[in-house]
């Protein structure tokens, strides 16, 4: 970061890292609460790929004001539905709020699960553009010949990246392949987990039962909550066109329910299973980084 720890040991950032519906959020508050008690201001930065999302609140488990309790946070409700994210954008945006913080003397606390986006701050990644000729190209063809296809192609060209990569995740397989197209390797990119005293990682982590029935019970709070109409809302903005923000999940098992493409139970059925599915990355992701200190959610 750009300030160092101070003598008493404090660090220049928090990130609060681990799989999904774990208490992150909850956690990243009350650690703010607990040093304006002790005397020393922190805020919240977002590092949830979902929640940059203006209106996309129930899906992604976004903190209401009244459970934000006070602490000001950021990166949150920045992109319309219909603009496609960068991991660069985002990364500027959050390195920009924490200098912002640590300027007015407070401790930002950066809270998310969303690995590429935690690492890009903390390991302040030096991330390529964009080219929209190959990009576009691409992603036609994964339209054509699906992700296990262009995967193999990144394995030959970028093994490090082929390892790293799943098969099924044609977005990342997509950007590794433009990227390795511009520079010659997308390895460069991955994490290092290089030591960084400046950064405390705090995970929050639970045996695969509890997580499994946490994501049951979120899912359920989802539909209760009205997950149904936030989406149709959304869809009205333009969901369905935005390229990032309509896989999400949760709103991408709706949107195919509102197209008949399934039943409301199989969506939300869909969405469980998704979920866990993500969650078992998430902790496959974080689980590599020898910097974490893990914590029973």
């Amino acid at each position: 970061m750009s300030e160092p720890a101070g003598p008493t040991g404090q660090p220049a950032l928090i990130a609060v890292v681990g799989a999904t519906a774990l208490g992150k959020s909850d956690l990243a508050v009350e650690l703010a609460l607990a040093g304006a008690a002790s005397g020393s201001g922190a805020e919240v930065v977002n590092a949830d790929s979902m929640q940059v999302y203006s209106g996309m609140d129930i899906g992604t488990a976004k903190l209401t004001e009244p459970e934000r309790r006070g602490v000001p946070h950021h990166v949150l409700d920045v992109w319309p539905v219909t603009k496609t994210a960068t991991l660069a954008e985002y990364q500027r945006l959050a390195l920009a709020a924490i200098e912002e913080i640590r300027a007015r003397g407070n401790l930002p606390i950066m809270v998310g699960g969303s690995g590429m986006y935690v690492h890009a701050v903390v390991d302040k990644w030096d991330i390529p553009g964009t080219d929209p000729e190959v990009r576009s190209g691409l992603d036609a063809e994964l339209v054509r010949v699906g992700p296990e296809v262009l995967h193999q192609r990144l394995a030959e060209l970028d093994p490090a990246a082929g390892i790293a990569i799943l098969p099924t995740n044609g977005r990342r397989i997509v950007r590794a392949l433009e990227v390795v197209a511009m520079r010659g390797s997308f390895s460069a990119q991955l994490p290092s987990f290089a030591p960084n005293p400046d950064v405390r990682l705090i995970g929050l982590r639970a045996p695969r039962p509890v997580l499994d029935e946490r994501i049951q019970q979120r899912v359920d709070r989802m539909w209760q909550q009205g997950l149904e109409d936030e989406v149709r809302g959304l869809e009205r903005a333009g969901l369905r066109e935005g390229r990032t923000a309509s896989r999400a999940l949760g709103y991408a098992q709706v949107l195919s329910a509102l197209a008949g493409e399934c039943s409301e139970d199989e969506a939300r059925e869909e969405t469980v299973r998704a979920t866990r599915r993500f969650a078992r990355r998430q902790e496959s992701w974080f689980g590599r980084d020898p910097r974490i200190e893990w914590q029973d959610a």
